[in-house]
């Protein structure tokens, strides 16, 4: 596979605004830190990666900004507030103009990401595929989505965009290929998603920080419900 071109962006939303869904069990400040201590981790593990000519971060938070920047990636000023979809767009417009080859999309709250984990996703997917995508371990969400060239396929990101983009990929006459990787698959949205990760953690920034502020002490301590299965596994 010929990987010169390929951008890898993140787009990040105000720290302050993040992870509304968490709610019932962190406070806002702990949000907050969490959702630092999770983009953290997906820019160490893109910094660190071989094969992608660059990382981008779409944000409009100056502290986003800053680790973005202290990372070695280039940031995108988010253009207007409109979510997810239109901050992947706005990148992907400006690698179309630049002459990118392909753009990686990953999101910023998968915290068991890793460069040896970028490496198999561009092995896997060859630039003829036109996309790939990784879902989500619910098989509802798209966890990673591989472009070639960026602007491929429209971005559907929100409630159900795995098979939103199924979709936008047969409107453009591409059939995708479809990526497994468990530890894409496992975004931090919801209560048991931090249940879920503290089972699979693996020395993260993240990880350490629900550690470090009692986090994962209250969660262990407190009562789950109980769950027919509990998998990392991703469906097709």
């Amino acid at each position: 596979m010929t990987r010169h071109g390929i951008w890898a962006v993140v787009p990040v939303k105000a720290f302050a605004f993040a992870k509304q869904r968490l709610a019932p069990a962190l406070a806002p400040d702990e949000r907050r830190a969490l959702s630092r201590a999770m983009v953290e981790d997906v820019l160490s593990a893109l910094a660190t990666a071989e094969g992608l000519a660059g990382v981008i971060v779409v944000t409009r938070d100056p502290e986003a900004m800053t680790l973005a920047e202290r990372s070695g990636a280039r940031v995108v000023p988010e253009p207007n507030l409109d979510g997810h979809s239109a901050a992947a767009r706005s990148a992907a417009e400006i690698l179309v103009r630049e002459g990118a080859a392909a753009m990686l999309h990953v999101p910023g709250d998968v915290p068991l990401f890793t460069a040896g984990d970028v490496a198999a996703l561009l092995d896997m997917a060859d630039l003829s595929d036109r996309v790939a995508l990784v879902p989500a371990h619910d098989g509802r969400g798209t966890n990673a989505m591989l472009c070639a060239p960026p602007d491929a396929i429209e971005f559907r990101f929100g409630q159900d965009s795995f098979r939103r983009h199924l979709a936008a990929a047969a409107e453009a006459g591409i059939t995708p290929l479809i990526v497994a990787c468990p530890a894409l698959a496992l975004d931090i949205d919801e209560p048991d998603d931090l249940q879920r990760f503290l089972r699979h953690d693996r020395d993260t920034r993240t990880g350490r920080y629900l550690h470090e502020s009692g986090i994962a002490q209250r969660l262990s301590a407190a009562p789950r419900p109980a769950r027919a299965t509990d998998s990392m596994g991703a469906a097709p």
